[in-house]
């Protein structure tokens, strides 16, 4: 038997473990499912998209139900002016506030209960389009300044959370504060809470 001959039977060993590994490592591969954007899933009990747009809904809902929404319409005769602030996140985990203030944003102005203006952001680029007009644009068709409509009444708000854990088990506690502001006198013409309450467990949870 020469050594080619010899080998042939380790060549096949060495192939046939490769083909193994390559299945196990196969089946062990990432895969990916598309599923709609209201299903819930839950995966690591922080705050989520699901929460943020809840929250939007109900604390909206509530928000246009209270008396300082038809007490303005009797005193001024039309829909109030609404814009929102500041979200702070003074919670133990990144929350993205830019996502929980366009749900506010979107269940207010789809409302149809209050007319709503442009962030600060927002106003600062239109403002310069608005110059932009003065230059460039045609008498008929540009923009004037100092015709902005100026907000009623501002939202403000902030996102808490207590952390209660023992070895596996947690309980994670949300608490979200808003307050609607009167900008003519700084009066609060609403205070809206809510709280949520996750129970996770598992080997895997942290704070």
């Amino acid at each position: 038997m020469n050594v080619r001959e010899s080998t042939l039977p380790l060549n096949r060993a060495l192939v046939a473990v490769s083909l193994a590994a390559l299945l196990v490592l196969g089946g062990c591969g990432k895969t990916v499912e598309r599923i709609d954007t209201d299903e819930t899933r839950d995966l690591s009990g922080r705050w989520n998209d699901t929460d943020s747009r809840l929250v939007a809904e109900e604390m909206v809902a509530d928000a246009l139900a209270r008396p300082w929404l038809e007490d303005h319409r009797e005193d001024a005769g039309e829909r109030p002016t609404v814009i929102v602030g500041e979200i702070r996140n003074l919670s133990h985990e990144h929350i993205n506030t830019r996502t929980f203030i366009n749900d506010l944003q979107r269940e207010l102005v789809n409302s149809g209960e209050v007319d709503f203006v442009a962030s600060d952001e927002q106003r600062k680029a239109i403002r310069e389009e608005r110059a932009d007009q003065d230059l460039h644009a045609s008498p008929d068709t540009r923009k004037a300044m100092g015709e902005e409509l100026g907000a009623d009444y501002m939202l403000l708000g902030s996102i808490n959370t207590i952390i209660d854990q023992e070895g596996r088990e947690q309980v994670r506690f949300y608490q979200v504060d808003l307050e609607m502001i009167s900008l003519d006198d700084n009066r609060k013409v609403w205070l809206g809470q809510k709280k949520l309450k996750k129970f996770v467990s598992g080997a895997a949870v942290r704070p």
